[in-house]
């Protein structure tokens, strides 16, 4: 069964905070709250001339599920904003390929994209057009069902609308304009080129069109933009401004970053989360060959060995190899390859298929099938858009690197891993790159920058682009276990020989070649001084080229240089757990609840004591504790009719569809149905709200009975924690039979990533998420990492399942800033908070359950809740002292 990953999960979650925050506010307040939420510093919003409509962006490297996370996120906007039961869906997709397997697989049963959809709206209630076929929607389906039109961009995306058919009068569109008014003047009008070419009246000129885009702008459609990136111009702004929506939401890899037109980020996803989650084969092993009959013969040889491990997999697995050969004017063509590899590596033909713009070897073919026998896919240029095939493992590129792009962009389809789910053999998880080119670093400068397109961030590439050894004889030495990095070479030739001073000669040696050019090998670091000086060798372009070789370069070395990479490991550390009927169980904020008796929603008055409805002529106004959402009426001609049910809905009713909206784990059902029984008595009859206002604004009212129940779930727990942690804590132990790892190589950090000039020694990781280069939380960070009795130190993620350490608070989890190794083997946990926050009341818990946890350890485990000054005058050098000891 499909279930969304963590990370697809946490960025749904960010985006109904936001659009629930929007609707009942603004929607830059909202925006910006959103990054609070996620410990990101705010960042403005952006309007772009849409007034108060949400217009966010979600990032989300390539591979990682943009679209099922797209089908997901229509029953987030419907719930969240919309607040309408069936929406209309506009999906826009960048191309025509890309248009087709999405219409297919939404209008597949089965699968997940479509079952996401037919999950919240039901397989009767949900139906999907190509924008060619929107003649076919029914008035009488609009607002009953959930419609979603798939088209490209490019087909809205015109200056002169005339020309286009979605902007056109059809005459099947009449009857959705019937009695339709337009007060705010939204809708475009019959023009005399309209009577003319589509033989209407001229007493029908400056009346409503019947078009597909006045009925999109009638009904206000959610938009979901796939790769909008490349779309985002003035002209994409007014097309979309045409449609009226209510709602645009856009998936890329790789966001429009430009002063004007920047997306608005509302949540980005790492690399690093999507290998955390199993979504792609990390790292890459590169292997640069000297002549292309090596890398070919590699890349074989790699599949081989690939399928010899797949086989001991509980799943079928079927490794792959795309080979790229040259076009008809160069040495290595199609036939050339085919030939080699039949005639010189004693390949079945039927193993081997060609999939070119001329050649289609792979239609109609089920490469997952485990009857097919392609094991070696040739072809020229990037395989058409949208081709995924996770078993393709290997990529090997006859061609130089350097004048080849097609080289970079297949690279992305060897990433995606099989069924998302790791490998039992640590070689299936990896994926791999043999190239015709001898230089490492020119052929790392060329994918580092397609990585970088593809979404990674510039030391994720550093930590996942491994050079491999084309002389080893078994490629495999060591493949189940982790990486273990030395620092690299970095070897050049420069056609000047660079003067260098006398004191650099050790780590740099200066060959000059036959060639009369000078081979440059640089061991380690290359120093700013050395760089200065090797810049001064080349001009223009390769200046900038030469540049960026060298800071690729100092990545990998820093990268290296990590514990995690060198082989060493962190060790566990013990956690809280509690004991419940003769038991040890790791302490969760749910235990809580549970510390003095199972705690019940019926010990809670039924009300919602801040929930009105105001009644005007035209809307009817929700106040949910000041946070204001009016409703307006479908027909503007009508007063409301406060009395009116519609279907003569009763409130059973009313019931039936709360409960699932507000249901939560660890409440029991019919403690909830008996508490809704009792609170919509209560607001139809002691409040005196009309069954119909509740009716209307339903989706208002489960959000604040859900709001409600947490107020009431947090006031148990806030009792139990104080009685857990200061009367009671007997039955609490810091126990290491419950322990928590932090793995080598599972560090999913998120953007924005460290890359200041200061260098960290002994953080475990290579990556640091979330450090500043500067402020307070910088110079504790530093004085740990110098500190003489740190073995390692870890800066600590937050809500990373798997990845975080964290400690249980009265309301959600404490995830404190650092996690230290101490040398004599004591852990040390340490939680910075600036002197504003040292004493509110959420430290104040924070201290309480670290110095719990450090208590109940029997020595081994500290804990120190830092401060820049603490109450007597101590930096936090001295307080690191003070809690680890002599």
């Amino acid at each position: 069964m499909f279930a969304l990953k963590d990370y697809q999960t946490r960025a749904l979650s960010a985006l109904s905070t936001f659009l629930s925050d929007a609707r009942s506010g603004s929607v830059a307040e909202a925006f910006q709250q959103s990054y609070l939420d996620q410990g990101l510093p705010p960042i403005a919003y952006r309007h772009y001339d849409f007034g108060e409509l949400p217009y966010v962006c979600l990032r989300l490297p390539t591979g990682g599920g943009k679209t099922v996370l797209a089908s997901y996120a229509v029953s987030v906007v419907q719930k969240a904003y919309l607040e309408q039961d069936y929406p209309v869906v506009l999906w826009l997709v960048p191309t025509n390929t890309i248009r087709e397997q999405t219409l297919e697989a939404l209008k597949t049963v089965g699968h997940p994209y479509r079952q996401a959809l037919e999950n919240e709206f039901g397989l009767d209630r949900l139906r999907v057009f190509d924008v060619g076929e929107v003649t076919q929607i029914r008035r009488q389906d609009i607002g009953r069902k959930t419609l979603v039109i798939v088209g490209t961009l490019a087909a809205l995306r015109v200056e002169d609308t005339s020309g286009r058919k979605v902007y056109a009068y059809h005459e099947d569109f009449e009857a959705h304009f019937v009695g339709a008014t337009d007060p705010e003047n939204k809708l475009d009008r019959i023009s005399e080129k309209d009577v003319q070419e589509n033989g209407l009246r001229i007493e029908d000129i400056g009346k409503i069109k019947a078009s597909f885009a006045n009925l999109l702008a009638l009904h206000q459609p959610l938009v979901i933009m796939d790769e909008a990136h490349n779309a985002r111009t003035k002209l994409t702004f007014d097309t979309l401004k045409r449609l009226h929506p209510a709602c645009i939401v856009e998936f890329s890899a790789t966001p429009d970053v430009s002063a004007t037109s920047a997306s608005n980020v509302l949540y980005r996803c790492s690399a690093s989360e999507l290998k955390a989650e199993h979504m792609i084969k990390l790292p890459i092993v590169l292997t640069e060959h000297k002549d292309w009959q090596a890398a070919v013969r590699d890349a074989y040889l790699t599949r081989k060995k690939l399928a010899a491990e797949a086989g001991n997999e509980s799943d079928y697995v079927r490794p792959i190899v795309l080979y790229q050969a040259e076009a008809k004017n160069g040495e290595v063509t199609v036939e050339v390859l085919k030939t080699h590899l039949i005639e010189q590596l004693k390949i079945d033909e039927r193993e081997i298929a060609i999939a070119t713009g001329n050649q289609r070897g792979l239609d109609g073919i089920n490469l997952f099938a485990r009857d097919c026998s392609i094991n070696y896919i040739i072809t020229i240029e990037a395989l058409k858009e949208g081709w995924d095939c996770s078993f393709a493992y290997v990529f090997c590129s006859v061609k130089d690197v350097k004048s080849s792009k097609d080289a970079e962009q297949l690279l992305g389809r060897v990433l995606r891993m099989p069924y998302a789910k790791r490998r039992n053999s640590e070689a299936l998880n990896r994926a791999y790159a043999h190239l015709a080119s001898p230089d490492f670093a020119v052929v790392a400068k060329q994918l580092t920058d397609k990585l970088i397109d593809m979404g990674f961030e510039a030391m994720e590439v550093a930590e996942n682009l491994v050079q491999g050894n084309p002389n080893q004889n078994d490629i495999f030495d060591g493949a189940n276990a982790s990486f273990v990095r030395t620092e690299p070479a970095l070897r050049l030739e420069l056609d000047t020989k660079p003067e260098l001073s006398p004191d650099l000669f050790a780590n740099v040696v200066v060959t000059e070649t036959k060639q009369n050019t000078y081979a440059i090998e640089i061991k380690g670091e290359v120093s700013a001084e050395t760089k200065a000086q090797l810049l001064k060798t080349v001009t223009g372009s390769q200046k900038q080229q030469l540049s960026a070789q060298i800071e690729q370069h100092n990545l990998r070395v820093a990268v290296a240089r990590a514990p995690s990479q060198r082989g060493e490991v962190f060790a566990p550390l013990p956690q809280l757990c509690w004991k419940q009927d003769n038991f040890w169980q790791l302490l969760d904020n749910e235990a809580f609840l549970h510390w003095r008796g199972d705690w019940s929603l019926l010990d809670f008055p039924a009300e919602l004591p801040h929930f009105k409805l105001v009644q005007t002529e035209h809307t009817f106004e929700v106040d949910m504790a000041g946070k204001k959402l009016v409703y307006r009426l479908a027909d503007q001609n009508q007063a409301y009719n406060w009395d009116w049910v519609p279907n003569a809905f009763s409130e059973n009713d009313l019931l039936f569809w709360l409960e699932p909206q507000v249901r939560q784990i660890g409440l029991i059902p019919a403690q909830l149905r008996s508490f809704l029984v009792k609170l919509i008595a209560n607001l139809t009859k002691s409040q005196g709200l009309p069954l119909t206002g509740l009716v209307r604004s339903k989706y208002a009212l489960a959000r604040a009975v859900r709001e409600q129940i947490e107020i009431f779930r947090q006031q148990a727990a806030n009792k139990g924690f104080q009685y857990a942690l200061f009367e009671d804590n007997d039955g609490l132990e810091t126990r290491f039979d419950h322990v928590f790892e932090f793995s080598p190589g599972y560090y999913p950090a998120r953007p924005p990533l460290y890359e200041g000039r200061y260098q960290f020694s002994n953080h475990f990781y290579p990556v640091i998420e979330d450090l500043k280069e500067s402020g307070e939380e910088f110079e504790c960070a530093k004085l740990i990492d110098s500190h003489p009795k740190v073995k390692h130190w870890i800066r600590n993620l937050v809500n990373r399942d798997g990845a975080s350490l964290r400690f249980p608070l009265a309301k959600g989890w404490f995830y404190p800033d650092f996690v230290v190794e101490l040398l004599d083997g004591r852990m040390l946990v340490v939680e910075y908070k600036g002197k504003v926050y040292a004493t509110n009341d959420d430290s104040r818990e924070k201290r309480a359950v670290g110095e719990l946890w450090a208590r109940k350890s029997g020595g081994k485990c500290l804990f120190l809740m830092a401060e820049l000054k603490d109450a007597q005058g101590k930096g936090v050098f001295q307080q690191l002292d003070d809690v680890i000891g002599l």
